[in-house]
C-alpha cells in the first residue's frame, strides 16, 4: 500500500483543493465589498486581479504561478459577482446597507 501512495501524483488534487479555497475566500469579500462600498468598488477586484496575473507570467515557480492565475481570475469572476450581489440585495436575499439605502432606489 505504501509504494501505491508513494506513486500517486497528488499536484492535482492540491491545486483543486486550493482552487476551491480560493474560490470561497472572495465569496464572504463579495458580500461584505457590496454591503460596504456597493459595486462602485469593482475597480479594486480589477486591480487585484492584473496584479495576480502580472505575478502569475513573472514568477518561476509553476505552483505559485498556477495560484496566482486562479486567484486573478477569481477576482476577475467577483466583478461579476458583485453585480449579481446588488441584485441579490434588491431581492431581499442579503440584507440592505441602511446607510446606502438611497443607492438601491
Amino acid at each position: 500500500m505504501s509504494g501505491f501512495l508513494a506513486n500517486i501524483h497528488w499536484e492535482g488534487i492540491s491545486i483543486g483543493l486550493c482552487t476551491f479555497l480560493i474560490i470561497g475566500f472572495f465569496h464572504p469579500i463579495v458580500i461584505k465589498a457590496e454591503y460596504h462600498w456597493g459595486t462602485r468598488c469593482w475597480w479594486w477586484f480589477l486591480l487585484v486581479g492584473l496584479g495576480g496575473i502580472a505575478g502569475s507570467v513573472l514568477i518561476d515557480n509553476l505552483w505559485i504561478s498556477v495560484l496566482l492565475g486562479v486567484f486573478a481570475f477569481s477576482s476577475f469572476w467577483s466583478i461579476k459577482e458583485l453585480f449579481e450581489q446588488r441584485q441579490r440585495v434588491l431581492k431581499g436575499w442579503f440584507p440592505m446597507n441602511p446607510k446606502r439605502v438611497h443607492e438601491y432606489k
